[in-house]
């Protein structure tokens, strides 16, 4: 139990730093340093370093060293950069290297952190989702306490939140239990770690439709991850509740609040309808999610029922879409290919398609700026929804996989 408690406290800590200032990070560039023209930049930059991140653990973490202290230096690494890139308020391209910095450290930590939770458990299967959800907490407090504090999600204060929570979790890292290096001995391929060994030489028609999808749906996501927290604060979405003003930043957290019960409904919803219209009802509700915000407000006022329908939905946008394509990869391959293409998954979409879709994104967002503190958001908006609707139509024409999932999957649902 005390294992447990430990491991629980490193996954909160470790998406506690990460919430914190992602989020505002779109806002906190806009309004508070005027680096509007970088965003979608910035936010490309994370899937660059998903990419290296994935050959630093594959070819280096995974074979030579203990997780744990790999861990413990990469998030004193991440603290300090983040803490660097707080100070930074002129400069525009040491903005983006000191971001690609922590991403670099930071990107790394995910998979050790599950490899250390795994490691210190003796059910992976029954016991790392009662771990792993308090990442998902951890999140919801970051997101909750920037939104509680008039204007933070404008300047530096996340990011510095973010950096000692970062430097006190690379100190905790190195009182974890020891999960010492899994692939010492096993012969290196760098293919393998992207699944380009096995992935290329499918020739499922479906799969490779599904591929597609899953890659051209990272640009509405990238949408929202790097605009979303900007058009709620520029819009002045706000709730007093008890007596206390919420923020966008806090408002936001309400989509992963709900997001349990949409991850408690998913594995039903496979059953009965297949994976394939659970990924067109995920797709279809982020063209709704779009719509609603491109309809979302009046003025510079919000229309709270429309921006908090997109936002709640977040369940059904994220886990009916992305969840639910790690599923797939899972029924699809056999149990020894199933970590490579779950690789080749994440490359493309995490990795190249964070890197293309944030990028468009940046450029759609440019091209209808007024001013630093006014945007056509409706223009800017109807572009991922139109994307979604594209992606929707691709998947219900030509996706034919008929098999139903009927047993219980081994896909961490608490992402």
């Amino acid at each position: 139990m005390m294992i447990k408690s430990r491991l629980s406290i490193m996954m909160f800590a470790q998406y506690f730093a990460w919430g914190v200032w992602l989020v505002p990070l779109g806002s906190y560039m806009s309004k508070g340093l005027q680096f509007d023209d970088i965003i979608g930049t910035t936010f490309g930059l994370i899937g660059i370093a998903t990419i290296l991140s994935t050959l630093f653990v594959g070819m280096i973490a995974d074979r030579y060293f203990a997780a744990q202290k790999v861990m413990a230096l990469l998030c004193l690494g991440a603290g300090a950069a983040l803490l660097w890139v707080s100070t930074i308020t002129q400069s525009q391209t040491t903005f983006l290297l000191g971001c690609l910095l922590h991403f670099l450290f930071y990107s790394s930590t995910i998979p050790l952190a599950t490899s250390i939770a795994l490691h210190g458990v003796k059910d992976g299967t029954r016991e790392f989702p009662a771990i792993r959800v308090w990442g998902t907490i951890g999140w919801i407090v970051g997101g909750l306490l920037i939104g509680l504090i008039p204007g933070a999600a404008e300047t530096a204060m996340p990011m510095q939140i973010s950096a000692i929570v970062y430097i006190l979790l690379g100190l905790y890292a190195f009182t974890l239990p020891d999960a010492p290096p899994r692939a010492r001995r096993a012969p290196l391929n760098v293919a393998g770690l992207f699944g380009l060994d096995i992935v290329p030489n499918h020739r499922d028609r479906t799969f490779w439709v599904f591929i597609v999808a899953m890659f051209v749906m990272m640009l509405p996501k990238s949408f929202y991850d790097a605009y979303a927290n900007s058009f709620f604060v520029e819009k002045n979405l706000a709730i007093t509740l008890f007596g206390a003003r919420l923020e966008a930043t806090a408002i936001q957290t309400a989509g992963q609040m709900f997001e349990t019960l949409f991850l408690i409904a998913l594995p039903v919803l496979l059953v009965r309808m297949g994976i394939k219209w659970v990924l067109v009802l995920g797709v279809s509700a982020w063209a709704a999610r779009f719509v609603a915000f491109g309809w979302g407000y009046e003025g510079s006022q919000a229309v709270m029922p429309l921006l908090l329908f997109g936002i709640i939905i977040h369940g059904v946008c994220y886990d009916f879409v992305f969840v639910s394509s790690q599923i797939y990869i899972d029924r699809k391959f056999a149990a020894t290919q199933r970590s490579r293409a779950q690789a080749f998954l994440a490359l493309v979409t995490q990795g190249i398609g964070t890197v293309v879709g944030s990028n468009i994104a940046g450029a759609v967002y440019l091209a209808n700026t007024v001013s630093p503190t006014d945007h056509d958001w409706r223009a800017i908006w109807l572009m991922p929804a139109t994307v979604s609707l594209v992606a929707a139509m691709l998947i219900i024409l030509a996706f034919r996989d008929k098999r139903r999932i009927v047993e219980p999957t081994d896909v961490d649902l608490t992402v």
